[in-house]
């Protein structure tokens, strides 16, 4: 009879282990599994948000390097989606959205509606975000990531000031020369207001107030002090 117990309780004991050794492997796989899908999310906004400003910034003729490096960041983010899950219809999107960043190329014209510039905006400005991140994540030096982010500052204000020009171009074609002399003023504005070097947006500069005073000429310097920080104003 003892020897009959303790065979029960030995059968019992290891379908105990079993049952918990199921359970383990069972729930062990779900984490992983619930770990695999939340890193494949979190791949996926990053990757779409990252080939969306590498297709900007391909547009806006933005410097080779700085492409250069955020395009293998992308490159490694698929890599990664491939590695966990090589069949999905994520990576094969994905993919196809790089395609398309890939064939991108500079366009001034590519931002002549408010939305396709304001897109620009967002994602210029990501830009700038995605280069300190690369420096804290040891890709970039942190030099080199002040440097990219003083790059891509001077490039968002660029592509909303030739904007303008561009839209008060039209308008000055059109005779509607308040229109346009309002555009011109918006884009030197935006220029003088630019934390930049004078010495790097004097070109820039020189060629707005040229078509500003196109349309409406400085007025004489002996008009006095006050008229002329006026006009320099506007």
């Amino acid at each position: 009879m003892l020897n009959d117990n303790i065979f029960y309780v030995a059968i019992i004991a290891v379908v105990g282990l079993i049952a918990l050794t199921v359970n383990f492997v069972i729930t062990t796989r779900e984490q992983q599994e619930e770990a695999k899908d939340k890193r494949l999310t979190w791949l996926k906004g990053q990757a779409e948000h990252i080939l969306q400003a590498l297709a900007v910034l391909r547009e806006a003729d933005c410097k080779p390097e700085i492409i250069h490096k955020i395009n293998e960041h992308a490159t490694s983010l698929l890599e990664e989606v491939a590695l966990l899950a090589p069949d999905s219809e994520l990576f094969q999107n994905l993919s196809q959205q790089k395609d398309t960043a890939d064939k991108a190329y500079a366009d001034p014209s590519a931002f002549d509606s408010d939305r396709s510039l304001k897109r620009a905006q967002i994602y210029i400005n990501f830009a700038e975000k995605l280069v300190l991140q690369l420096a804290r994540g040891n890709k970039i030096t942190l030099t080199l990531a002040r440097s990219y982010q003083q790059e891509l500052y001077w490039l968002r204000i660029t592509v909303v000031a030739d904007a303008h020009v561009s839209q008060g171009d039209r308008f000055k074609q059109a005779e509607d020369l308040m229109t346009a002399v309002s555009h011109y003023r918006h884009a030197k504005a935006l220029l003088v207001r630019a934390n930049i070097p004078h010495h790097n947006k004097k070109e820039r500069l020189d060629k707005v107030e040229a078509l500003i005073d196109s349309i409406q000429p400085r007025r004489p310097k002996s008009q006095g002090t006050l008229a002329d920080s006026m006009d320099r104003l506007l």
